[in-house]
C-alpha cells in the first residue's frame, strides 16, 4: 500500500496546515456533530482553495488532504482538521508549477479570517434551517437573539489557524499519515488511566 500510496506523492514539499474551532463551539459541536464537523470540513477546504487562487497570494490550483481529530491529548474534546497540501500549485491555465512566496505557504492570518467568515456563515445557515439542536445547557441558543449574539461573540475572536515546518519530503508524508491512519489515535490504556472528573 505503502508503495501504491508514494505513486500518488509529487516530488515537492509539503506543508501542514491546522484549523481549529474555538473552545466556545465545543458543546454545539459534540450536539451536533454531523452538521459541524461536515462545516469544518468544507470551510477549511473553501478558504485553502480561495486563499490559493489569489493571485495576490499564490495564484494557483492546490490539491490536499484533510484529517479530521475531534479530541486532543489531554483528551479532551478539541476538533479541528490537519491538512497535507503540497507547497505549491498548478497556474490556473494548468501550464507550469507554481511555488509559494511565503514561508508557510499561505499567510495564516489571512486564512483564519476566511475560515471564521465561513463557518460561522455555514453555522448561521443551518440555524436558519433549523437543522441545529440545542439539548441541556444549549437551550438558551435555539432562541434567536441568542444564537445571533454567540455568532458574534465568535467573530469577535481570533480563530486558530497554525502551519507547521514543511515536511522534508514526500515519504514524510506517508509517515505521518500512517500514524494517524494505521494506530489507536487513544489507547485504551491511556482512557482507563485518564482520572474522571467527579
Amino acid at each position: 500500500m505503502a508503495r501504491r500510496a508514494s505513486k500518488e506523492l509529487l516530488p515537492v514539499p509539503y506543508v501542514h496546515v491546522v484549523f481549529t474551532l474555538p473552545h466556545q463551539l465545543s458543546e454545539v459541536a459534540l450536539a451536533n456533530k454531523r452538521i459541524l464537523y461536515d462545516l469544518l470540513f468544507r470551510g477549511s477546504a473553501a478558504t485553502l482553495l480561495e486563499i490559493a487562487a489569489d493571485a495576490k497570494h499564490l495564484g494557483a490550483e492546490i490539491g490536499f488532504l484533510s484529517v479530521l481529530h475531534t479530541w486532543g491529548q489531554n483528551v479532551l474534546h478539541h476538533p479541528h482538521i490537519h491538512c497535507v497540501i503540497p507547497a505549491g500549485g498548478l497556474s490556473l491555465d494548468h501550464q507550469r508549477w507554481i511555488h509559494p512566496r511565503y514561508a508557510f505557504f499561505l499567510p495564516v492570518k489571512v486564512l483564519s479570517r476566511v475560515f471564521r467568515g465561513k463557518f460561522t456563515a455555514g453555522l448561521k445557515r443551518a440555524f436558519r434551517k433549523r437543522q441545529l439542536t440545542f439539548p441541556g445547557s444549549l437551550q438558551p441558543l435555539a432562541q434567536e437573539p441568542a444564537f445571533r449574539s454567540f455568532l458574534r461573540s465568535l467573530f469577535r475572536q481570533d480563530w486558530v489557524v497554525y502551519a507547521k515546518p514543511p515536511f522534508g519530503g514526500p515519504q514524510h508524508v506517508l509517515h505521518y499519515l500512517a500514524r494517524y491512519t494505521h494506530r489507536v489515535a487513544i489507547s485504551n490504556h491511556r482512557l482507563v488511566n485518564f482520572p474522571m472528573v467527579r
